[in-house]
């Protein structure tokens, strides 16, 4: 066997859930493997469109850097707004809330481990930039 042979570039393969790369070889101690994850996400980001989901944790992170609030004043005022929006959604209700824009239930569906809502949110072509902090009223 010549070992000489250079091995051909990782190729992804696309599963029902992503893309996952065909090697599942370990690295060795000495090798970074931070880029080799960021790599990863980013070859699944091209081949399926989609970006990572927004998470609570980065939701209130962005929160807190838009507002210029404490991350523990910020906190309990997002998972608040989430209550109040999941509660709505669960009530039948539709959402009118510029910018995120109109949110519009089209199925719903009782599953046994839940409820499967399918909406239809329309924007506007552009949201507006954020608000500074000095402009935000009480």
């Amino acid at each position: 066997m010549d070992r000489s042979k250079k091995k051909s570039p990782i190729r992804p393969v696309l599963t029902a859930t992503g893309v996952k790369p065909r090697s599942t070889a370990t690295p060795r101690a000495d090798q970074d493997t931070g880029s080799a994850v960021a790599t990863d996400k980013a070859v699944a980001q091209i081949a399926t469109g989609k970006k990572d989901p927004l998470r609570k944790r980065e939701l209130i992170e962005s929160v807190v850097r838009r507002s210029g609030s404490k991350k523990r004043d910020a906190k309990p005022v997002v998972e608040a707004v989430l209550a109040e929006l999941g509660e709505a959604l669960a009530d039948g209700r539709d959402l009118i809330l510029p910018p995120l824009g109109r949110c519009i239930i089209n199925r719903e569906k009782i599953m046994p481990d839940g409820r499967v809502i399918i909406l239809k949110v329309r924007q506007k072509d552009r949201v507006g930039p954020p608000l500074p902090p000095s402009s935000v009223s009480d």
